[in-house]
């Protein structure tokens, strides 16, 4: 069944969210697909600029809930609200936009840090620092593939992601990794714009 969903309307419907936004209009007027009514899914909304696809913002969450609440007010966290860059999207970026939408399935316990496969799973980290505090972070399963890193590297870089200043050497023993997968789409601004 979930082979079958049609994600490009919901990155279709991101567009108009965030286009709605950026023109102060009411963004809870635009219509939901209703093929993905009452759907629950843990979801990530990413943004990206240009043919590079140069990060823009990603921003979701691993709860499970209802899409026609939280695609919208994922769309517009990532747009605006991305904390790795200083200004949120601007209407000028607009035409030069990509969206992707991931629905997450599939969460699985992994048995040790590096029980997952590049490519086909997204990993989800949680270790305690040396003073005893949580840490945790979360790499969709493009990103080790997109760029070229081996499991170590994703570790090392999904550490410091989670904002600890050791080494990966110091905590690797006691990362917690649940792995899973995702359903994604992208759309370029033009296809949105054939969508209409």
């Amino acid at each position: 069944m979930e082979k079958e969903l049609n994600l490009s309307i919901l990155c279709k419907y991101c567009f108009q969210v965030l286009e709605s936004a950026l023109a102060n209009k009411d963004v809870k007027k635009i219509p939901f697909p209703e093929q993905f009514k009452g759907k629950s899914y843990p979801l990530f909304v990413t943004w990206t600029l240009g043919k590079e696809k140069e990060l823009r913002g990603c921003i979701g969450t691993f709860e499970e809930s209802k899409l026609d609440t939280q695609l919208r007010k994922y769309a517009l966290i990532s747009a605006f609200e991305d904390d790795r860059f200083e200004e949120p999207i601007c209407i000028n970026e607009l035409k030069n936009l990509n969206c992707e939408v991931s629905l997450l399935i599939k969460f699985e316990k992994a048995k040790d840090p590096m029980d997952w496969v590049i490519g086909t799973h997204g990993i989800d980290i949680e270790f305690e620092g040396d003073e005893g505090q949580l840490f945790s972070s979360t790499f969709l399963p493009e990103v080790a593939q997109d760029e070229g890193w081996d499991k170590r590297t994703t570790l090392k870089y999904l550490v410091e992601k989670a904002g600890y200043t050791g080494t990966l050497d110091k905590v690797i023993k006691n990362i917690k990794l649940t792995r899973y997968q995702s359903l994604k789409k992208t759309i370029s601004y033009n296809q949105y714009k054939k969508m209409k």
